[in-house]
């Protein structure tokens, strides 16, 4: 891989992960706001709220070492499929993101775009090219 390729491909996953850890933080300073994307019959909304944080963390900190890397990156895209229906759930029903009190409704279906540019990055830099083992 080229010398200006691999720095942007480091940088790309630094900030991934970087992005990843603070949604995760965000998990917990604004669960309520998280719980409301899930839909009422969901049971311990918050809680799960919690759990998806906790992951995000652990993935941000495996994304960062070379031999867990391309495996968590797998793990990440199906993670973000996984937590996309809440998304979904959010954009019907015109749940604002967390933080936020409205929320333009174009925005909430905008926002659905960039769920898969999220699983094309996460699998961009996690991707280890086989005579490139180092960061």
């Amino acid at each position: 891989m080229r010398k200006g390729k691999k720095v942007l491909k480091v940088i790309g996953l630094i900030l991934f992960s970087l992005f990843f850890f603070l949604a995760g933080v965000s998990h917990f300073t604004e669960a309520q706001g998280f719980s409301r994307m899930l839909p009422e019959f969901v049971p311990l909304r918050e809680e799960i709220v919690y759990i998806t944080g906790m992951i995000e963390f652990i993935l941000a900190v495996l994304l960062l070492i070379p031999k867990t890397r391309q495996k968590t990156g797998i793990v990440t895209a199906i993670y973000l499929v996984l937590i996309f229906p809440a998304n979904i759930y959010a954009a019907i029903k015109g749940v604002p993101a967390p933080r936020q009190e409205e929320t333009n409704q174009v925005l909430l279906w905008v926002r659905l775009l960039f769920q898969p540019l999220m699983i094309w990055w996460v699998l961009v830099v996690s991707k280890i090219e086989k005579r490139d083992r180092v960061f």
